[in-house]
């Protein structure tokens, strides 16, 4: 390697030692500033909204979430003690004295009773500045109480009424001599003649009924009209066999052509009728636990404005549409004047029955998280505490919510989910739930943190939770 190498690999080392100290010049503040240390009495102390465990004596920027510190009275802050310290990464896991987090490269943070997280009688609390939250544009809506009237509403089909359908076939062997019927849509009374059928076997038994009427033997002429009948086919011989309409209604499908050989029970037609017809609702999985048969049904057609027309559910199909999430239901409408036409969609309301005393918020309020479903309650002096409900109907942006809440009451609906996200990372759920458990158990007392387990490391105490060996610091 050359000289010239040599000076620039060694030039490049010192500025890299150069940029390594500058660098942890630099952030060697930001992680003494994670630490809350006492201010003096009287003094002012900048914290962050989102996160009060953060404190220093001058303005700036929180350096967990990034906002900027405001401003607050550091007179009692001085005298609070904290109730244990905690490593942000791993909120669930706490520590009796102050130090360096075993899990990350950062310091523990202390915990006080008034930051926000801390247990009251009403849960878990989160604190947030009011002039935040205001910038956050956090709104809030009040829990109600009173009648609610369970109602879907959701987009159906007509179809045509399945036990309305009929199939005609030929039932022996021949040619289609004569067809009245010559397209789909034709509509046909009952007893109308559709086709007339030449069928060697027809005109065969015919001639046979003739001729033992003939002869008189009555076990001939019985045997004879029992064939006939078996055929469906007329008593009197004649070339053509005319096929009838077994009822009035629509020509749906048309399977055959005039001239066209046909074998038994091949079908030559199909005929619905529409003067009844069936309207198939897609209604939501959340809303479908209370549909039944004969509940009272609406159905509106943009193509019909300003006429409603009124059924009821026939049936609630046991299955439910894995990619749609949708379970059918099925309304009977009349349709004298034949205006439905099987695929147009209309708009249905199925009206359930009305439940009292139920408590409402607005289903925006409601944070599923896959394991539980939280609202967000809206306390005193920025205080807000999150709350485990179970959800119920829901209709018109309302949810019907049992658990947790009061009337009167009010809830989050805007910026909830940054105070569930606070929640979370401070552990306030995990506090929630031993709350519940303890009041669940009068005289019992439930701590979620096990025994503590001796630690000889300098510096720390013992730690809780789960994992014993967190609690050790290196």
């Amino acid at each position: 390697m050359s000289k010239k190498t040599w000076g620039l690999v060694v030039i490049v080392v010192l500025l890299a030692g150069v940029a390594g100290a500058w660098w942890a010049h630099t952030m060697a503040p930001h992680r003494h500033q994670w630490v809350a240390t006492p201010d003096e009495a009287g003094g002012v102390v900048y914290t962050c909204s989102m996160h009060p465990q953060v404190r220093q004596d001058q303005p700036g920027n929180c350096p967990i979430c990034g906002m900027q510190l405001v401003k607050r009275d550091a007179a009692p802050t001085a005298k609070a003690e904290p109730l244990y310290w905690y490593d942000p990464m791993r909120p669930d896991q706490h520590f009796d004295q102050p130090g360096k987090s075993p899990f990350m490269d950062m310091q523990l943070v202390p915990k006080y009773a008034d930051d926000a997280g801390a247990d009251t009688p009403g849960g878990a609390v989160v604190t947030i500045d009011p002039r935040m939250a205001q910038n956050l544009g956090m709104r809030t809506a009040v829990v109600k109480a009173g009648t609610f009237l369970q109602r879907v509403e959701a987009t159906g089909s007509v179809a045509v009424d399945e036990r309305r359908i009929a199939v005609v076939s030929a039932r022996a062997e021949g040619w289609v001599e004569r067809l009245h019927v010559n397209a789909v849509g034709d509509t046909v009374r009952k007893g109308q003649v559709l086709a007339g059928l030449y069928a060697p076997e027809v005109l065969a038994a015919q001639e046979e009924l003739a001729f033992a009427r003939t002869l008189g033997d009555a076990t001939l002429v019985s045997a004879a009209q029992a064939r006939l009948r078996l055929l469906n086919a007329g008593t009197q011989a004649q070339r053509q066999d005319a096929i009838v309409s077994p009822q009035s209604g629509v020509v749906v499908d048309l399977a055959v052509r005039q001239g066209a050989q046909v074998t038994p029970g091949q079908p030559l037609m199909t005929l619905a009728d529409l003067s009844s017809v069936w309207v198939q609702v897609e209604v939501p999985e959340t809303q479908s636990n209370w549909l039944r048969a004969g509940q009272v049904a609406e159905v509106r057609f943009k193509g019909l404005p300003g006429k409603v027309y009124k059924g009821e559910v026939d049936y609630v199909y046991p299955l439910l549409d894995t990619a749609t999430r949708t379970v059918r239901a099925r309304v009977v409408l009349g349709n004298a004047d034949g205006a439905l036409k099987p695929g147009m969609y209309g708009a249905v309301t199925i009206r359930g029955d009305a439940l009292h005393d139920a408590t409402r918020v607005p289903t925006e309020a409601v944070i599923r998280t896959g394991t539980r479903n939280v609202v967000i309650v809206a306390e005193s002096a920025g205080r807000y505490r999150p709350v485990a409900v179970v959800p119920g109907p829901e209709r018109d942006g309302e949810m019907v919510v049992t658990g947790g809440l009061k009337p009167g009451q009010h809830v989050v609906v805007s910026g909830q989910f940054l105070i569930d996200s606070e929640a979370s990372l401070q552990g306030a759920y995990h506090r929630m739930g031993a709350a519940s458990a303890a009041d669940a158990t009068p005289g019992q007392r439930l701590d979620p943190k096990p025994d503590p387990e001796p630690d000889h490391a300098a510096g720390h105490g013992h730690g809780h939770g789960d994992d014993r060996d967190a609690g050790r610091a290196p």
